[in-house]
């Protein structure tokens, strides 16, 4: 189950905060609907139990709050918004990159599509999906870890009423199994026919916490919807005909020819139309809506009163005062004045001020898992129009109450059940409190990153792997490589090292290294445009872990383009000029160990830079800044004039160390030491040294702040 306990946003410069005090409960085992209109706070709302956004509260998953559980897409599946998916990788790719990252099997993937009804469509591109089949697949990315809880933002948004059905058929099916299903969803009409239990909210407060039948009975009312071009004159005489039948009948003036008519029916209405000779060009049963608080509290009426019409009207005739939600059954029916006096009419239509709303019950264990969580103390699911107290009554006064926050120190140490409700603070009204007993805020909400995955290589080699951006850049550095070659041997003047690797004097770095910084800028840079690892963050976790995986693949990917680089160079000359210009090089070796370095630092040097700068374009400018700017600061440092040199400086470390290199270590070891010795190897070594230190630093400061 979920419980929420004073959640409040922080507010912005004079504004009112988009969610105030809000407390609710969801039960495993039943379907809850956050109702509100646009605007009403509800994204807010799950943004605070998710801890996507700073406030104030507390929000309980089974009696645990969200950063205390160790793998919360096992416990918790999320849907908000749109699938942030890169638009070229598969239905299928995506699932399988996930399933790495919430450590199941990839059987899952296949599972979950077949489940949401998308496995004829895992080979679709997410870019080529309608909204309604995004839909599912954002239904199965919460639902590929198996959590018990789903929490999804108007996830019917755009659906076509078959998929709304189905939809809706999914959520009864996950609650019926014993899970716990929160939704958000502004159509009234839908909360009634989906939800359990409906929470709703207007401005941002709680305005009613109600179980379905009777959201149904006091916020929904039957109407007949009537157009016809005289409307004026057919609302006349329906609230004639009314008052001398004495019947509670209520004609509401909608925009243009419209008429909405409470407490008759299409056939009444239609044979007053007829009588009369009255066109009429639609006569349809509809359901109105009354409003967020409609079922909070109803005003006194007397028949000589004026009923308020309902919030979707503008005018209203009223014949006769019209029977409020309480008596839907009385609708339509004709009775005899001689046998009802005015004053019993008046008291029937009348809703007492004292009389209390009930309280909301609590939620019934559904399984041993929902029965060891937090129990749901009584009444915490208040709002300012209808609110339990402390002893179980009700209080109907709006805005008299509000819920008491709970605070660390009414939990007992080491356990994650609340205090006993005697040990609690009494709840107090709002004309009782002075300035001497203010309530007690709630605890602050901080915005945690979202945990790494939970296999992280599986994951970056999946993602690499899963769209064509990565092969298509591969392709394209070849041919230029291969071109740049040939040309450069035509025209000649270029030292055979140059030529394999096809590095012309005039650019700052070779094709095949500008290639590695690309798709090593790309690593991350994808993540930060299309966040699958953290899709409700809006960005990737900045973990050793996933930086990690992401240097291997992309050291992987940088030593195979090099070597393909000199192979289809080599390949290439050879075929065009003859053998003399493949031929190896004598130092082959520093040449080669100068070559892979140059190559997989690029990469390294894309990937620190698009992760300290969330950018693929920064990590491009990254690499290319390196010879640009780096190298002529690294040479002039170096040509300065110094007193010492480092001379002798290889028998002194051998001394130092007293350790013999086996096979031969040490040559391997002074080569990587003349490689960073070179302008360009110090300046890349450099480079990769503040990136790294620079990413280390935004990643402690996370998780510091």
């Amino acid at each position: 189950m979920i419980q929420a306990f004073g959640l409040t946003s922080n507010s912005r410069k004079a504004l009112p905060p988009a969610v105030d005090d809000v407390s609710f409960e969801a039960c495993a085992g039943r379907v809850t609907v956050l109702l509100g209109a646009p605007g009403a706070g509800k994204t807010t709302a799950l943004r605070l139990m998710l801890e996507l956004q700073q406030g104030r509260g507390l929000a309980y998953f089974r009696g645990r709050p969200l950063h205390r559980i160790a793998h919360p897409s096992r416990e918790v599946g999320v849907l908000l918004g749109d699938v942030p998916g890169h638009p070229a990788r598969t239905a299928r790719g995506h699932l399988r990159m996930l399933c790495a990252a919430a450590g199941v099997p990839v059987r899952r993937a296949d599972e979950v599509l077949e489940v949401v009804g998308l496995i004829s469509l895992r080979d679709e591109r997410l870019g080529t999906l309608s909204r309604g089949m995004d839909r599912r697949l954002g239904l199965a990315c919460a639902l590929l870890g198996d959590p018990h809880t789903l929490v999804l933002d108007d996830p019917a948004d755009g659906l076509s009423g078959r998929e709304n059905r189905w939809l809706h058929g999914m959520l009864r099916a996950h609650a019926d199994q014993g899970g716990t299903v929160l939704v958000t969803t502004a159509d009234p009409k839908e909360a009634a026919r989906t939800a359990d239990r409906v929470v709703t909210l207007d401005q941002g407060r709680l305005v009613a916490d109600q179980e379905a039948a009777d959201f149904a009975r006091t916020r929904l009312r039957p109407r007949v919807a009537v157009r016809s071009p005289h409307a004026v004159r057919l609302a006349a005489l329906l609230t004639k005909e009314a008052r001398a039948a004495h019947r509670s009948v209520e004609v509401v003036q909608e925009d243009g020819n419209r008429l909405s008519v409470y407490g008759s029916s299409c056939a009444h209405v239609g044979e007053t139309a007829f009588r009369h000779g009255i066109l009429v060009h639609q006569l349809a049963d509809e359901t109105g809506d009354m409003g967020p608080g409609a079922g909070a509290q109803a005003p006194r009426r007397t028949r000589a009163e004026a009923v308020p019409a309902p919030s979707d009207g503008k005018q209203a005739t009223v014949g006769a005062p019209a029977l409020g939600a309480e008596r839907p059954e009385a609708s339509g029916d004709a009775r005899a004045a001689s046998g009802i006096q005015k004053a019993d009419a008046a008291a029937a239509l009348r809703v007492p001020q004292d009389e209390p709303p009930t309280s909301p019950a609590p939620c019934p264990p559904a399984d041993a898992s929902s029965r060891d969580a937090v129990p749901a103390p009584g009444g915490d699911s208040r709002s300012g129009a209808a609110a339990t107290t402390a002893d179980g009554t009700a209080s109907a006064t709006p805005g008299a109450t509000a819920i008491e926050a709970v605070t660390a120190e009414e939990r007992p140490p080491g356990t994650g059940q609340p205090a006993a409700p005697s040990a609690r603070r009494p709840l107090r009204t709002s004309a009782s409190r002075t300035s001497d007993t203010l309530p007690v805020l709630p605890p602050p909400i901080s915005v945690r990153s979202a945990p790494s995955p939970l296999r992280p290589l599986r994951y970056e080699l999946r993602r690499a792997t899963g769209i064509s951006t990565g092969f298509l850049t591969c392709a394209a550095v070849l041919l230029i490589s291969v071109f740049t070659a040939v040309l450069l041997a035509r025209v000649g003047h270029t030292s055979q090292a140059r030529l394999l690797a096809a590095w012309p004097v005039q650019l700052p770095l070779p094709p095949a290294a500008l290639g590695a910084g690309l798709l090593g800028a790309l690593a991350f840079g994808d993540e930060f445009r299309h966040p699958a690892l953290a899709a409700d963050r809006g960005t990737v976790p900045r973990r050793l872990g996933v930086l990690t995986a992401k240097l291997l693949v992309a050291a992987l990917t940088a030593l195979t383009l090099a070597f393909l680089t000199v192979g289809c160079d080599a390949e290439a000359l050879y075929l065009v000029y003859g053998r003399e210009l493949a031929q190896v090089p004598a130092e082959w070796l520093p040449l080669s160990a100068s070559w892979l370095g140059l190559v997989i630092g690029c990469a390294w040097a894309g990937v620190l830079a698009a992760g300290v700068f969330r950018s693929t374009t920064a990590g491009l400018a990254a690499v290319v800044a390196v010879p640009v700017v780096v190298v002529p600061v690294v040479q002039k440092a170096v040509e300065s004039a110094s007193v010492r040199t480092a001379a002798g400086l290889s028998m002194r470390l051998r001394e130092t160390l007293l350790v013999q290199w086996p096979f031969g270590g040490e040559r391997y070891l002074f080569a990587v030491a003349r490689v960073i010795a070179q302008p360009v190897g110090g300046a890349l070594t450099f480079s990769l040294t503040a990136l790294l230190c620079a990413y280390l630093l935004t990643t402690l400061r996370s998780r510091v702040r």
